[in-house]
């Protein structure tokens, strides 16, 4: 009878002729005419706009005959309140009238109607075997709640091949949940050997009638390559697609690809964009992703509060690197006001998460007395969770501890396994730690030349101690040739970056002419500054020099030391 409706909808005669037939009490016709004014089809076209109290009326006229298709229609309308006030008890009988006649709407219908409990107690099994009725009958959506019933055991028996069978009956009319639930069934293994290729077929199928869970999916596909060649700009053209839909998911994914510039150009305020449209819908990955935009400044000005504020709603849905980093703001006073007590508070969170980075701060929280009485071997006990774990920070302050017996027996050799663990992922301290350890001779046999092999990883990175410390061996002949030119070059770099044993060991230099030309005037403005930066030692060397300086070198030197400061400080500054 719809085919009836579609002609009326678009020709006036047709329809006034319907209409006719429908006053005389055919069945068939009222039926046809509710079906134009059902806001559900919105079939009405140029001839009738959508009225569902008139849908309503026509449907009862139908019903009352007898007529099933109506008899299931005018349920849905009580069940729904569409044209009639909502009435499960009403909706049931209607539903059940039709079923027993075996119109397989009214089977579905009744299928759902014990699935949700709509005034009657949930039964699955009732609803199971009423959705096989009607899906015997080609029903599609009774296929697919069948499906669905078979796949989670849900008032039959669990058993995937049946819900597979179900399902490819549902995807073959062409319903896109269907076919994007077979995707799952391939992706997963699911009853069936694990078929990726297959995955995606079924998952390109849902997506091209842009359903939105398989496009997102099949942007998984293609960023993983993932029965389909990897492409991150197929990948970013489907996300595209489920993000405009909503989908938070796919919104992530696309913030994440534009941040990385992975198939599309690099654009940290499409990143940001991307990330707050998810992050707004409650996303936790997306809100620490804002966060953490705003923390380093990508995209947007840089903002603690804002950083704080999205690392807080994340943190608080559990999300462990948001605890983290929202413990660190704390513990510097970033966004928030200064607090080691819920630093050390946001760090316990993320670490009994086994978050390797809030191990270690909450270690060093310990071993400082921050936010928690100083405690060296519970510093100890995190150091250990988070060094296992491969973070080198930790395993450099578990060398550190066994160095110096904090928190545990002094232990050179086990100091020397620690640095080495975290030098070897390139941490410049633990290099710098671990030369010194083979230069001393410490847990190891004295080696000089492994101690410069490893002081000069860490000064490549910039590490001023390490770079004073390789000066020295440069200026000793310890482990290389002995090279005074080369041995300024490292005193200068260190000493440019404010090392205060590198600015004493510069001013030596010049004033005792070590590898450069002796200028009095260069090695005050060096002591000084040493002295200003604590250097104890700076002063009596300082003095000496000054005892034999000009009174013009002396000032040279105090105006030299001021222009750096200045220099320095602005620096530091930006």
């Amino acid at each position: 009878m719809q085919s009836l409706a579609v002609i009326a909808a678009n020709d006036k005669a047709a329809l006034n002729t319907l209409v006719a037939v429908a006053r005389k009490g055919s069945s068939e016709a009222e039926y046809s005419v509710a079906l134009l004014y059902d806001s559900r089809y919105n079939l009405g076209g140029n001839t009738l706009k959508n009225d569902d109290a008139k849908a309503a009326f026509w449907y009862r006229k139908a019903a009352e005959q007898g007529y099933a298709p109506a008899q299931s229609n005018l349920g849905v309308d009580y069940l729904y309140s569409l044209g009639e006030p909502r009435d499960y008890r009403r909706a049931l009988i209607w539903f059940r009238k039709a079923a027993a006649q075996g119109n397989d709407g009214g089977q579905y219908n009744l299928g759902m109607t014990y699935d949700s409990g709509y005034g009657v107690p949930v039964d699955h099994e009732k609803a199971a075997r009423w959705y096989l009725k009607a899906a015997e009958q080609g029903h599609v959506l009774a296929q697919y709640y069948l499906g669905s019933d078979y796949e989670d055991g849900q008032g039959v028996s669990q058993d995937y091949q049946q819900a597979r069978e179900w399902y490819r009956r549902a995807a073959d009319s062409g319903y896109a949940p269907a076919e994007y639930r077979l995707g799952l069934i391939y992706e997963n293994g699911y009853g069936v050997a694990q078929d990726y290729a297959h995955a995606a077929l079924w998952y390109r199928r849902a997506a091209e009638v842009t359903y939105v869970d398989a496009e997102a999916a099949l942007g998984d596909f293609y960023y993983d390559g993932k029965g389909v060649v990897k492409d991150y700009s197929q990948a970013a053209y489907w996300y595209q697609k489920a993000a405009e839909q909503g989908n938070e998911y796919a919104q992530f994914d696309l913030g994440t690809m534009y941040e990385a510039g992975q198939g599309v150009a690099q654009d940290y305020q499409q990143a940001f964009a991307w990330y707050h449209k998810a992050a707004d819908q409650g996303y936790a990955e997306a809100q620490f992703n804002l966060g953490s935009l705003y923390e380093n400044g990508k995209g947007v000005p840089q903002d603690y509060s804002q950083a704080a504020h999205w690392y807080q709603n994340a943190a608080h849905q559990g999300h462990k690197s948001a605890q983290n980093n929202l413990g660190y703001l704390y513990a510097h006073g970033r966004g928030v006001k200064q607090n080691y007590g819920e630093a050390a508070n946001w760090y316990l969170k993320s670490a009994e998460q086994s978050d390797a980075h809030a191990q270690n701060n909450l270690g060093l929280q310990y071993e400082k007395g921050q936010g928690v009485p100083q405690d060296y071997q519970e510093s100890i006990f995190w150091f250990e969770k988070s060094a296992e774990q491969g973070n080198e920070y930790a395993q450099y302050n578990l060398g550190w501890a066994y160095a110096y017996g904090e928190g545990v027996k002094q232990d050179y050799q086990q100091a020397a396994v620690w640095y080495r663990k975290a030098a070897e992922q390139g941490d410049a301290d633990a290099q710098h730690a671990l030369g010194i350890l083979y230069a001393n001779g410490q847990g190891m046999p004295q080696d000089f030349r492994q101690a410069v092999v490893w002081y000069q990883k860490a000064a490549e990175q910039g590490l001023a101690s390490a770079e004073n410390t390789l000066a020295i061996a440069y200026g000793r002949g310890q482990g290389v040739k002995q090279d005074y030119k080369l041995a300024m070059v490292w005193f200068q770099k260190a000493a440019d970056q404010g090392n205060p044993d590198a600015q004493r060991n510069l001013g030596l230099s010049y004033g005792y002419a070590y590898g450069v030309p002796k200028d009095d005037a260069q090695a005050i403005k060096w002591l000084l500054l040493a002295k200003k930066a604590g250097n104890t030692q700076a002063a009596e060397n300082l003095s000496d020099i000054e005892h034999h300086a000009t009174a013009f070198q002396i000032d040279q030197g105090q105006k030299l030391a001021g222009q750096w400061l200045a220099e320095y400080k602005s620096e530091s500054i930006k």
